[in-house]
């Protein structure tokens, strides 16, 4: 009977999420197949998907996030260290800040108002969230709302604030590690793809025992970064993280009643808390790192900017931003934000 359910909440997700990929919805797959799953739990009273389906989804996100790192990147990290260190700071502290926030302005829970402030991705942070007892599914519709304005709103802002900025000359790291890049198309088998997903799924199961906060993801992530640097094949089809957002949407939905649906209208005022909050960070972020690390206004206020890192490698071209320290920002952010925060956070959450 629980093989049907889930086969059943399975392609309930996928139909959903199917239709907002459709729809060019930032997230589909995970969006919908939280809709997927939770109509047909609400209705039917038949959705299910077991907890291995939260392990499997944390390996997959770490293995895809460890994968896409390159080796030329990580020999010009010491060259962004700087306002590496500058931004992730300031992003744990509004962090915190606007969890705070949401959390005394509204009926929001501190766990689920701390994650739903976390500048991460949108396939990872829910699931995180889940696994250390917050409300995904509230975590996964303000998250969505971080997204959306990272990617439709900021960048035609940060475009009509710079106008008249005079574009910043490539530098000549830019250059060579453009050329790199160019002339470096790694090959990618099948095996290739079955040895990362064992190496992150084995590691994953140990930091999964090991107790750690999200440790299933941590693990994952950081054994496919190592076998990346020593091996620098590692590397997973992209029909497997569709899929892997097809599950964790679908075991969010699982947990969505109809408790949780009427009170997801209490989230209005955290909504624009996040967008106020990462607006008035992104204007403060731009003048900082223009000011003590040398960046363009354009350049740092799109650094700052919190969506995900291959939207900005798209994003910031179109509006004239050809800068490598851009994409490295963006991609170190997600690795720290989703690997390190959540224990920050765990270690706040313990003392108040």
């Amino acid at each position: 009977m629980e093989i049907i359910k889930l086969l059943l909440t399975l392609a309930a997700a996928f139909l959903a999420g199917s239709a907002f990929l459709r729809m060019k919805v930032p997230g589909g797959m995970l969006v919908g197949g939280i809709v997927g799953s939770a109509a047909l739990g609400i209705i039917f009273q038949a959705s299910y998907v077991p907890g291995a389906g939260k392990v499997f989804a944390q390996i997959v996100a770490g293995a895809f996030i460890g994968s896409g790192v390159k080796k030329s990147e990580l020999k010009h990290i010491p060259r962004i260290l700087r306002p590496a260190v500058l931004l992730l700071s300031f992003y744990m502290a509004a962090n915190i800040g606007m969890g705070l926030l949401i959390y005394a302005t509204s009926p929001v829970d501190i766990v689920t108002a701390f994650f739903s402030a976390v500048p991460g991705g949108i396939s990872d942070i829910p699931i995180i969230a889940a696994d250390m007892g917050a409300n995904a599914p509230q975590v996964a519709a303000l998250q969505f709302v971080r997204l959306v304005i990272g990617i439709g709103i900021f960048p035609g802002m940060i475009n009509k604030v710079c106008k008249k900025e005079v574009p910043a000359p490539e530098s000549e790291g830019d250059t060579a590690l453009k050329s790199q890049a160019a002339g470096s198309k790694e090959e990618k088998k099948p095996y290739h793809a079955v040895i990362t997903f064992l190496i992150a799924a084995v590691c994953g199961v140990v930091g999964k025992v090991s107790g750690i906060p999200a440790g299933t993801l941590v693990f994952s992530l950081v054994s496919v970064i190592i076998l990346k640097i020593f091996w620098g094949k590692a590397y997973l089809p992209a029909g497997v993280k569709r899929f892997a957002q097809l599950v964790s949407g679908a075991y969010i939905g699982c947990s969505l009643g109809w408790k949780d649906l009427l009170e997801l209208r209490y989230l209005a005022l955290p909504a624009i808390i996040l967008i106020l909050g990462y607006s008035a960070f992104c204007f403060l972020m731009g003048e900082l790192l223009k000011r003590f690390c040398g960046m363009s206004r354009k350049e740092a206020m799109l650094a700052a900017t919190p969506a995900g890192a291959s939207d900005m490698a798209l994003i910031s071209s179109d509006i004239g931003v050809q800068s490598t320290d851009l994409i490295l920002l963006q991609v170190l952010r997600l690795i720290i934000v989703t690997a390190i925060f959540p224990q920050v956070l765990h270690l706040i959450l313990l003392v108040m």
